[in-house]
């Protein structure tokens, strides 16, 4: 019974009879893989740190690629990971997204274990670790489908949330495990997940569901490709995933090459990723209840205050001033991850007459935005790797940033809340957005 074919959960009845209790399952299932596709995405960017201590003496430039790679590797699947649901199903599709993470971990187990091991290796090791970045689209193209359009909010924002929590699970577990027993052993860092992976595999297998509603549509594709909105959230999606998870590659390694004196502080460093992912249901459900336009509009006013003080606190060396600014950035970005996400279903609920092709539109834009929001991270770490090598500093980089922040405003205000946005497009004004 791993295929449902009859599915209306914007029927209270059905709802509360079937639909419900199946979705339900579904979302925590959802939400496991992808804690664990997130937790071996980021992987790299806590052993970065503690690979000169094991005898790999990379520069900052070559530090920077390994945490550049698997986002960028992972940027790039999302795409792909979001086709592949329509194609062969949430239920084999998480399956096999899951099991794919035991790669890289047992990638990294060798690498960090072989004295001499080339840098070459553990850069195709981060670009395998891209594997868990591409699970995020097919987990929320997937959950879209389960859940009516008053419950989407909550429900995308929930699943996005326990797969963000996988990059303070990692930041948090993996400098307390890799310190068990003597000395540092970085092979525990990727030996940890791999039990977790195989009891995910297993479950996805024996206890999820997919749905046939959920069948490839291609002219819902081309019409999604075609449409404006599509390349707008996309743009928008930088700002807010692009900021949270370039940041949190890179909030380690800023934390040891900015602030040396504080670099214990780098155990503290999950806390910026927590904080961000439990923001995030929150604006999921707040843009329910507001209007996603609004909270994504004061989202990028607050995220551009936060890079502010990141900016003066480089400049005093206030390294109070500097955790401070970047976990109010986390939680920024946090809370405009779920409002942008609730703006897609929103919109294209307004595009076509057909429900169906609506949602399979707005499960394509999930894949593509998820994609470009994702390539926003690598830009965010680019724009740093070069910044310190550059100018020894991360003020040219966040004044980019503050830059991009200041677009991602205007472009909001444009296209959805200006005074005759909805005289030109009537429909928006019902979409909840």
């Amino acid at each position: 019974m791993s295929w449902i074919d009859h599915w209306e959960p914007e029927k209270p009845e059905f709802w509360e009879s079937t639909g419900k209790r199946i979705a339900r399952k579904n979302l925590a299932l959802s939400i496991f893989a992808e804690n664990l596709g997130f937790s071996v995405w980021v992987l790299m960017s806590i052993v970065v740190v503690s690979l000169g201590s094991v005898g790999f003496d990379f520069s900052v430039g070559e530090q920077f690629w390994l945490l550049i790679v698997p986002n960028l590797v992972g940027a790039v699947l999302r795409v792909p990971y979001t086709f592949a649901v329509p194609k062969f199903g949430g239920r084999l599709w998480t399956t096999i997204s899951a099991g794919l993470l035991l790669i890289p971990c047992t990638m990294l187990a060798y690498a960090v274990s072989t004295p001499g091991t080339p840098f070459w290796f553990f850069l195709l090791t981060s670009a395998a670790m891209g594997l868990g970045g591409g699970n995020f689209s097919s987990s929320m193209a997937n959950i879209s489908f389960f859940y009516p359009e008053g419950k989407k909010g909550l429900a995308l924002g929930m699943n996005a949330a326990g797969g963000n929590l996988g990059v303070a699970i990692t930041q948090l577990v993996v400098p307390f495990v890799i310190t068990l027993g003597t000395g540092i052993n970085l092979a525990y860092a990727a030996l940890i997940w791999m039990p977790f992976i195989v009891v995910a595999t297993a479950f996805a297998w024996f206890f999820m569901n997919s749905l046939t509603q959920a069948k490839p549509d291609g002219q819902s594709y081309k019409l999604a490709l075609s449409n404006q909105h599509t390349w707008v959230m996309s743009f928008l999606y930088i700002g807010t995933f692009g900021s949270f998870i370039g940041y949190s590659f890179a909030f380690p390694s800023l934390i040891k090459l900015s602030f040396v004196d504080y670099k214990g502080w780098v155990a503290l460093a999950f806390l910026g990723a927590l904080i961000g992912s439990i923001a995030r249901p929150f604006g999921g459900w707040l843009a329910d209840r507001v209007g996603g336009a609004k909270v994504t509009l004061w989202t990028f006013l607050g995220l551009a205050a936060g890079t502010l003080g990141v900016i003066v606190s480089v400049d005093t060396k206030n390294f109070a001033l500097f955790f401070g600014s970047f976990i109010a950035l986390f939680v920024l970005a946090g809370v405009g991850n779920g409002s942008t996400y609730r703006m897609i279903p929103a919109i294209f609920r307004t595009q076509s007459d057909d429900d169906k092709s609506a949602k399979r539109q707005a499960a394509a834009v999930v894949g593509i935005a998820g994609a470009i929001g994702a390539a926003g991270g690598v830009l965010v770490n680019l724009v740093f790797k070069f910044s310190l090598e550059g100018s020894k500093t991360l003020t040219p980089a966040l004044t980019a940033i503050l830059v991009f922040y200041g677009l991602c405003l205007g472009t909001t205000w444009w296209f959805y809340l200006r005074r005759n946005v909805f005289a030109e497009r009537p429909s928006l004004a019902y979409a909840g957005v």
